[in-house]
């Protein structure tokens, strides 16, 4: 195919960003935008005139169409998706993928027998910052990974849908699959209900990763600060990533502290610090979304690509959540995330 024909489902919040972005590429054309808000429609029309528009998302399977983004409200993801899938339609799934992990393991098998593309929006995983931070770990940098600090809070936006692990969450647990390169083990999550009964809008989470890594999350809706800060302390050095920065959104620190030799007496126990150079390292920046955009017309045009945020790991980030909401029933209990590998060919 020379180009990929795409329908985009839901054109509100999120999705006329998507749409935006998949009209600037080269290889991707937007045949077809659904949404039941007629309003809606009628703007996407007066900006891309050529663009046609439905407000079912069956109307999808009309138009010869190779691959489909789902941006729709979290509750409606897996309806739609599975429609997609099950027409033959390579299919994209804004987070979180769905409210539960069945529904996201029979998605994910779908689209193994299909040999369709499924993908996650999971754009943080595509923001070169990020990538940056996996590249400094990866290259050794920060020594042995200690743990890792997460903060994620802003004044609203309440969901009527979700709650804010089911909100927030996801963005943090993806960066950290993505940095990390493990599965977390297991979660213990606090959460409180502060203006609606019932609807956390604060919530602190504790993942533990192999190696003894740990991190932590701290994510609200109720804060009168926006914060998106990630902090790795490493055994050589340690590193803070700051979204909200415009330009020095990465900080190394050569700071660190190490433990005597065996001591005898108190007055022998001294730990050595270390306070060396801050060093900003340089940043060429893409708008995050066009290069998670390009990504999936690329795995849809070459299938020796796989996606970076696949269903699969859509699958773990459910599961995640899914651990948390127990853990938080549960006076914040540990619950351990299930490890079992993901064995496509037996999934039904």
């Amino acid at each position: 195919m020379e180009k990929v024909r795409i329908g985009v489902v839901g054109c509100g919040y999120w999705g006329p960003n998507l749409i935006r972005n998949f009209i600037a590429l080269n290889d991707a054309e937007v045949v077809i935008v659904i949404d039941k808000e007629q309003d809606r429609l009628n703007h996407i029309k007066s900006l891309y005139p050529n663009v046609h528009v439905g407000v079912n998302h069956f109307d999808l399977f009309n138009y010869d169409l190779d691959a489909a983004v789902v941006a729709t409200p979290p509750a409606s993801h897996y309806e739609i998706a599975l429609d997609c899938l099950d027409n033959g339609l390579h299919t994209f799934v804004e987070k979180p993928i769905t409210l539960n992990s069945l529904d996201c393991k029979r998605l994910v098998d779908l689209a193994y027998k299909k040999k369709l593309t499924l993908m996650v929006g999971h754009t943080f995983e595509y923001n070169p910052a990020v990538r940056k931070v996996k590249e400094i770990i990866d290259n050794g940098d920060l020594g042995d990974i200690y743990y890792v600090d997460a903060v994620r809070v802003n004044l609203g936006l309440f969901s009527p849908d979700l709650n804010v692990v089911w909100d927030l969450a996801p963005h943090d647990i993806s960066i950290l699959h993505f940095l990390l390169d493990q599965d977390p083990v297991s979660v213990q999550a606090v959460g409180e209900a502060n203006i609606f009964s019932g609807k956390n809008d604060l919530a602190y989470l504790h993942l533990q990763f192999p190696d003894k890594i740990t991190a932590h999350l701290h994510i609200s809706w109720l804060d009168p600060r926006k914060v998106r800060r990630i902090t790795v302390v490493g055994s050589q050095k340690m590193l803070v990533y700051d979204d909200i920065e415009n330009m020095e959104k990465i900080r190394i620190y050569d700071k660190g502290v190490e433990k005597p030799p065996y001591t005898n007496t108190f007055a022998e126990f001294q730990c050595s610090y270390r306070y060396g150079d801050v060093i900003i390292p340089n940043i060429q920046f893409t708008e995050p979304l066009k290069i998670e955009c390009q990504h999936f017309v690329d795995c849809i045009l070459d299938d020796s690509i796989k996606p970076i945020s696949s269903g699969e790991q859509g699958l773990l980030v459910v599961q995640t959540l899914e651990a948390a909401e127990r853990s938080m029933k549960n006076g914040g209990q540990r619950h351990f995330i299930n490890e079992d590998e993901l064995d496509i060919s037996t999934m039904s």
